[in-house]
């Protein structure tokens, strides 16, 4: 999510808007964490089918964009409940899927929303379904919700110099400082109180600049593109990927975590 620029008036509705949808949202997705199953499967092929939608619009790959949905929709079926759930057969699917795309529309900038759109929903599904699944899911969630309102409001706060002003004017090295501050604070609170392993909380300091790159690349691609939002599906908030934009990166970076965990190697 780009910081804002300056206040100006009259945008008080506007930001009341993105607070209100910005609550459901949340909402929803703690939800379908803590019941699992169908409801947080189907949460997630929204996700990934969205993510899809709106990469093909930004990368100029309109005509060929239902074939991607449809071969991303493979993988996302696999993943399902009643199927083989997160497993390698679905990381190899999302692959297959890739390369089935790229053949077909004789270009990788399709084939790559597929890995973009996919990874991230294997991921979650994985996180959740793993020991103490729940609480592994929260904190990543809460890592890059925390890096975003830090990052938003501290931003809009103190302002100064621009993070990367080639890909998003109005990003802040305050920004960032101030999304790592409260993502670190958030994540301690999760060990204090929940007893989310202490190397975790370390960990969350790059993953929440990682969210940030994440947020980044997706501005970088809204600049090429000449789009302010990815979609318009939220009100007040854009499209999918820009609600999305730091989880993406996320999610299979902590599954890479958790696996290594589980294998004793961190």
């Amino acid at each position: 999510m780009d910081e804002p620029a300056a206040p100006k008036p009259g945008k008080s509705n506007e930001l009341q808007t993105r607070i209100i949808v910005g609550v459901l949202l949340i909402a929803a997705a703690l939800l379908a964490g803590y019941f699992a199953g169908m409801f947080l499967w189907l949460l997630v092929v929204l996700m990934a089918l969205g993510i899809m939608s709106e990469w093909a619009g930004l990368t100029g790959r309109h005509e060929n964009r239902r074939l991607a949905m449809y071969a991303l929709s493979v993988p996302l079926a696999i993943m399902s409940p009643w199927a083989a759930g997160p497993s390698f057969l679905g990381l190899g699917l999302i692959l297959g899927a890739a390369m089935f795309v790229a053949i077909f529309d004789r270009s990788f900038k399709l084939a790559a929303g597929v890995l973009y759109a996919g990874f991230p929903a294997l991921a979650i599904l994985y996180l959740r379904g793993i020991d103490n699944g729940i609480l592994i899911m929260l904190w990543t969630l809460a890592l890059v919700w925390a890096t975003d309102i830090g990052a938003y409001f501290s931003g809009r706060a103190i302002g100064g110099p621009k993070l990367a002003p080639q890909f998003s004017p109005n990003k802040t090295w305050a920004g960032l400082i101030g999304g790592v501050i409260l993502t670190a604070a958030v994540s301690f609170i999760l060990h204090v109180y929940w007893a989310l392993p202490f190397h975790l909380v370390l960990l969350s300091i790059p993953l929440a600049v990682l969210a940030q790159m994440g947020d980044l690349f997706e501005s970088w691609l809204k600049r090429k593109a000449g789009a302010k939002d990815s979609g318009t599906i939220f009100p007040g908030h854009g499209g999918v990927m820009d609600r999305l934009d730091g989880l993406i990166p996320v999610a299979p970076v902590v599954a890479l975590i958790m696996a290594a965990d589980s294998l004793g190697a961190l």
